[in-house]
C-alpha cells in the first residue's frame, strides 16, 4: 500500500470501459499510483458524482489509495438504458470494471463486490420499497398495462419500470445470494440507524447470515448520510486500510 507520508499526487483520470452489451461506461479515476484501487459503484439512479462517492474517493486519495467511481449503464455519462430491477446487468458492469483493472495488474477491492465488500445501506429484503418508491397501486397497473412510467417533479418521465423488470427483482433470494459469499471474502455492512429509505433491519439480516462480515451502524444517520460523511469515511477508509495490510 501506498505511503500516505509521501503525499501522492493525484490525479482524475477519465476512463471508458466498454461492458459485454458494447456500451461505454464512464468513470473517473484518482490514481494515487497505488497497487490497489478501490471501485466506488453508486445506488438506485444516482451517479459517480453523488456526493458520498466523491467523499469516500477523497478520504482513499489521502492515504495513498487509488479509487474509481463509474456510472453504471443508463445512469450519468455511461451509454445504454436504465433498466430497473436488472441486477444481471449491473454485475456485468461491475465485471467488466474489475477486469479492466485487473488487466493491469491491480489489487481490486470494490463498493459493492469482490474479495473485500462494503455495504453501504443495502437492502436485504427486494420486495420492500415498491409501493413507496412506485406508488401504492403500482402492482395494480404494472398487472394491467405491463410497464408503469416514473415521473419526476415536473412531470416528465425518468425511466419506466415494466412486469419484467419487477419480476426479476422480486425472484432474487438474497438470503441464498448470500450464503454464496465465500468465507475468505471480507465484508463490512454500514447502515444509518435513522435510515429514512432502507430500514437498519436490512443490515441487521445481512450480519446474520455472511460469514465473514463486520457491522457498523451509524448513530443518527439517513440514507444519504447527510450529516455524517465524516464517520462514513472513516469507518470505510479503515476497514480498507486494514484488509489491505492481511493481504
Amino acid at each position: 500500500m501506498a505511503d500516505p507520508a509521501q503525499s501522492p499526487v493525484i490525479e482524475q483520470q477519465r476512463v471508458v470501459i466498454p461492458n459485454k452489451h458494447g456500451e461505454k461506461l464512464v468513470g473517473l479515476l484518482h490514481e494515487t499510483g497505488s497497487k490497489e484501487i478501490v471501485v466506488l459503484c453508486h445506488g438506485f439512479r444516482s451517479t459517480k458524482a453523488d456526493r458520498t462517492m466523491m467523499n469516500l474517493a477523497v478520504a482513499l486519495e489521502k492515504e495513498g489509495i487509488s479509487a474509481f467511481r463509474f456510472d453504471f449503464a443508463g445512469n450519468g455519462e455511461s451509454e445504454g438504458s436504465f433498466e430497473f430491477g436488472n441486477y444481471l446487468r449491473e454485475a456485468d458492469d461491475l465485471h467488466a470494471v474489475t477486469q479492466h483493472f485487473c488487466r493491469e495488474n491491480r489489487i481490486v477491492s470494490a463498493i459493492l463486490g469482490h474479495s473485500k465488500v462494503v455495504n453501504v445501506s443495502g437492502r436485504y429484503d427486494l420486495k420492500k420499497g415498491i409501493e413507496e418508491r412506485f406508488g401504492k397501486d403500482a402492482m395494480d397497473r404494472i398487472k394491467k398495462d405491463g410497464f408503469v412510467d416514473i415521473k419526476n417533479k415536473t412531470g416528465s418521465v425518468e425511466f419506466r419500470v415494466t412486469e419484467k423488470s419487477l419480476m426479476e427483482r422480486l425472484s432474487i433470494d438474497m438470503h441464498e445470494a448470500c450464503l454464496k459469499i465465500p468465507r475468505e471474502c471480507r465484508v463490512l455492512i454500514v447502515h444509518g440507524s435513522d435510515e429514512d429509505i432502507i430500514p437498519v433491519e436490512d443490515a441487521l439480516e445481512f450480519a446474520k447470515i455472511i460469514p465473514n462480515q463486520k457491522l457498523h451502524i451509524v448513530e443518527g444517520a439517513d440514507h444519504n448520510y447527510t450529516s455524517h460523511q465524516t464517520e462514513l469515511a472513516s469507518v470505510v477508509l479503515s476497514y480498507i486500510k486494514i484488509a489491505l495490510q492481511q493481504e
